[in-house]
């Protein structure tokens, strides 16, 4: 009996589950084509959302890089969601890729499958007449087609095909966690040895600030400031500063406000000021010596370093999460 990997809490956003189905259709073709077809689903239903996001307007009070890093969060537990129950494109799949393997005649047929027998890429070729999803993802209509599109050919080699689709169109969008963490690790290391903080725990904070990176405080040029830990600019700050609207809670409530934030010349500049702010600083000392993740978040919420009363539970989920625990940073 083969025993399939559970992936199911991993759909579109985890690349490494992909390397199971390789293996499982190799094994037993019938259940990891399921498991595949759920997977493109997954990862159809994923970029949706995130066109729908991209096409929101972001300028109201409640709006700031945080909120958007959850929003993104939430985005992919929606996604496995609903991937979970499906919305049909799964089950066209398993229908289309399985006629290869089924003798003279189909099987009785049901649901959205039976809706669409006569050209199962129709559903996601032509759609509905007023459909404009197109305009939206091009890009995964004409992917998912070709994957509906099968002729007979051995139903292994038709899942090897449609994953190896699925590989392009991950590596198309960055893997900001992963990328966020390579880059930044050698900094965080050297850190870590300055500060006695683990290397992950500075990570999680640099995430939360800038969004994994992809909020990060930027010059008027656009160019990077390099400031992943939102060090604002006091009257003692010698150095670049950048101004930016930025969100601070006053008596518990959000307000929207411009403040300068200090600006350097690299990242590992950055990390050295970040070491020097905590070192210098005598209210972080129990922010230094903290080896358990609650002490460092929360130890950085009672030294002040945010006015956001749950910038402690935000950092903490962070430092949970698979992005940070599926790694090694020693």
């Amino acid at each position: 009996m083969v025993i399939s990997p559970d992936i199911s809490s991993k759909l579109a956003i985890d690349a490494k589950s992909l390397d199971h189905l390789h293996v499982l259709a190799k094994k037993d073709p019938d259940e990891a084509l399921r498991k595949a077809a759920q997977q493109f689903e997954a990862l159809f239903l994923n970029m949706m959302l995130k066109s729908m996001r991209e096409a929101t307007p972001k300028d109201g009070i409640f709006d700031s890089q945080q909120t958007q890093f959850y929003t993104q969060m939430y985005d992919q537990q929606l996604t496995q969601h609903l991937s979970g129950k499906g919305i049909g494109i799964a089950d066209v799949m398993v229908q289309q890729l399985s006629r290869a393997n089924q003798a003279n005649g189909s099987q009785p047929q049901s649901g959205l499958a039976a809706m669409n027998a006569a050209d199962p890429a129709a559903l996601v070729r032509d759609g509905h007449p007023n459909d404009k999803s197109g305009q939206l993802w091009p890009s995964v209509r004409q992917p998912l087609s070709s994957a509906l599109s099968v002729g007979k050919a051995d139903l292994a080699g038709e899942i090897s095909s449609t994953l190896g689709q699925m590989e392009a169109l991950l590596k198309k969008s960055p893997n900001y966690p992963s990328d966020f963490i390579d880059r930044l690790l050698p900094h965080a290391k050297t850190a870590a040895q300055a500060t006695g903080i683990p290397a992950q725990f500075m990570l999680a904070q640099a995430a939360l600030e800038s969004g994994w990176g992809k909020h990060e405080i930027r010059r008027a040029d656009n160019a990077p400031s390099y400031n992943l830990f939102g060090i604002k600019a006091g009257a003692n700050w010698k150095g670049d500063v950048v101004e930016t609207v930025t969100t601070e809670f006053v008596n518990g409530a959000p307000q929207k406000m411009v403040e300068k934030f200090r600006a350097y010349s690299s990242y590992e500049e950055g990390f050295r000021d970040y070491v020097k702010l905590l070192s210098d600083n005598p209210r972080y000392a129990k922010v230094l010596n903290a080896s358990e993740p609650s002490a460092f978040a929360f130890g950085l919420q009672r030294a002040g370093y945010a006015t956001d009363p749950m910038y402690a539970e935000k950092l903490l989920r962070i430092l949970k999460s698979d992005s940070l625990q599926n790694r090694e940073f020693i």
